[in-house]
């Protein structure tokens, strides 16, 4: 019985070990995909222009908060929803930005109010984050990887 006992544990170990290997190498290769897409739109699409436009720079914070985004989730563990909203409204404002003139006030009015939205949700998800956290339910010390205690990151 000890053997079956100490089998499934070796079993339930290199299980673990897999699922670990396969996270890791998963979270690498979607980094080295956003950062060649990266690299890509910055070096031909963007620096074969004269100036980088509004939507140049847009699509740039939003490779920026990807990068971010796979980074604290290699980090932690933890899926940064909030990260989601922020791409998604920097994508609606780059949307926004590009096709304005094409667009009739209900289109405009309709995006905007989708981004408000994500903001409010943002706003929501930040504050209930500051009062209730995973690891405060645990007990263990919370390191904020947030971007309201500054650049720093330690």
């Amino acid at each position: 019985m000890q053997r079956i006992r100490n089998a499934g544990h070796f079993l339930e170990k290199v299980g673990d070990l897999a699922v670990e290997a396969f996270h890791v190498l998963g979270l690498f290769v979607i980094g080295g995909t956003i950062v060649w897409s990266a690299a890509h739109a910055y070096l031909v699409d963007i620096m074969q222009k004269p100036y980088a436009s509004l939507d140049d720079i847009l699509l740039l914070f939003i490779y920026l908060e990807l990068g971010a985004m796979v980074g604290i989730f290699f980090r932690t563990h933890r899926l940064p929803v909030i990260f989601l909203l922020f791409i998604s409204m920097t994508a609606l404002t780059r949307y926004l930005a590009i096709d304005l003139k094409d667009f009739d006030n209900m289109k405009i009015i309709t995006i905007v109010s989708a981004i408000l939205l994500l903001a409010v949700a943002a706003f929501i998800l930040r504050y209930s984050e500051s009062k209730v956290s995973p690891s405060e339910e645990l007990g263990l010390k919370r390191h904020d990887l947030s971007d309201t205690s500054g650049t720093k990151i330690s």
